[in-house]
């Protein structure tokens, strides 16, 4: 297998929240200055998607129209829940290819696998289909992004093992969430040899502005780094990582990162700083929230189809970053097609099957008035 060349230092440049005009248009002239000063600091790698809103065509004009092709390297993805057949599915990385006028990618994702969406994969032939495209040097590299839990992972890298790269949800808060088990993961990439590409490092940008409880112990320990530098390095340190990605969206957010991760001046955490990430784990487990484990239990006999461990899932996100639309965005997702929190007739079935003892029917209707518009 060639040799992965993801280019120079651990830092991408993730083109997914580039930032704005008015209009809602992506501000090509404000990339552009921000690509310009990534590549300045000596940085090579940048991320865009089929399914991002205006990406490549951004990433075409800042980038590939104005660099020679040699000096970076640029990553796209294609999406099977997105296309409407085969066909479809397999046009999208032409399509990119026109967006960007690249010419060629250096990497591409089969993009989000996940429980819900593999079979689709199977079905269109991607994975066959991206052993293609790199035999026609329109892809250099190919892996996949993936959302899900670890047995998933093993199964696809076992079933594919010509996989050349995996990219992974990885932030210091998921190390050990139940939801998504980042290390175990990464255990599972280093075990099959796949290095790994990290994404939501700030989780959202959550972790960039955590809660006070949190910013407390990160400013306790270093007044002037910022917290996004904490989670980004965090990630960065991990045994196996190739690349972090940090979706920037203004000047302001490039340089933060640039002044730590840049290749001249990054530098891993060390053993005290481990510590402070485990503070600041603490803090966070601190903060009040539904002790709910997700076992779903208590879906299989609601008589409302309500998902409750999503439900409980989008109100922690309200009680631990206070973040209203985040919360709300995640709430509208789980209840498209099943039950609402308001439309529990507690008939307490799902009490008497939690383990944890939780008072569901009470908690639904905290839920229902939080995030219910």
């Amino acid at each position: 297998m060639e040799e992965l060349n993801f280019g120079t230092g651990k830092l991408g440049f993730g083109l997914m929240r580039l930032p704005r005009k008015e209009d809602g248009t992506i501000d090509v002239d404000q990339v552009s200055v921000m690509t310009d000063r990534f590549l300045e600091a000596g940085l090579t790698y940048f991320d865009t998607a089929y399914v991002y809103e205006g990406s490549e065509e951004a990433a075409g004009k800042a980038l590939c129209a104005r660099h020679p092709r040699d000096s970076y390297t640029l990553a796209t993805k294609i999406n099977a829940g997105m296309a409407k057949d085969e066909a479809d599915a397999k046009q999208q990385i032409h399509t990119s290819l026109e967006r960007t006028g690249a010419g060629y990618f250096d990497f591409c994702l089969l993009h989000a696998l996940g429980t819900k969406n593999k079979e689709l994969y199977d079905k269109y032939g991607l994975w066959d289909y991206v052993k293609e495209l790199k035999g026609q040097g329109l892809i250099k590299h190919y892996g996949f992004s993936f959302h899900d839990q670890p047995a998933l992972l093993e199964e696809l890298l076992t079933a594919h093992p010509d996989v050349e790269f995996v990219q992974l949800q990885i932030n210091y808060v998921d190390w050990e969430n139940p939801d998504v088990r980042s290390r175990e993961c990464l255990e599972i990439c280093r075990k099959h040899g796949k290095p790994v590409i990290v994404m939501e490092p700030v989780k959202g940008g959550a972790l960039a502005n955590p809660p006070e409880s949190v910013m407390a112990v990160l400013k306790a320990a270093d007044p002037e780094a910022s917290a996004a530098s904490w989670a980004v390095r965090f990630a960065a340190s991990q045994e196996g990582i190739a690349m972090v990605l940090s979706g920037m969206s203004n000047i302001e957010q490039m340089e933060d990162n640039l002044s730590y991760m840049s290749p001249a001046v990054f530098k891993p955490l060390d053993a005290e700083e481990e510590k402070v990430i485990e503070k600041t784990r603490e803090a966070f487990e601190a903060i009040p929230q539904i002790a709910c484990t997700a076992c779903h239990y208590c879906t299989g006999g609601c008589p409302m189809n309500i998902p409750i461990p999503d439900i409980f899932s989008a109100m922690n996100r309200l009680y631990v970053y206070n973040d209203v639309n985040g919360a709300k965005s995640r709430y509208k997702n789980a209840t498209k097609e099943k039950g609402k929190a308001s439309d529990c007739i507690q008939c307490g079935q799902c009490e008497t099957a939690c383990p944890q003892h939780l008072h569901i029917i009470e908690l639904l209707q905290e839920c229902a008035a939080a995030l219910e518009d």
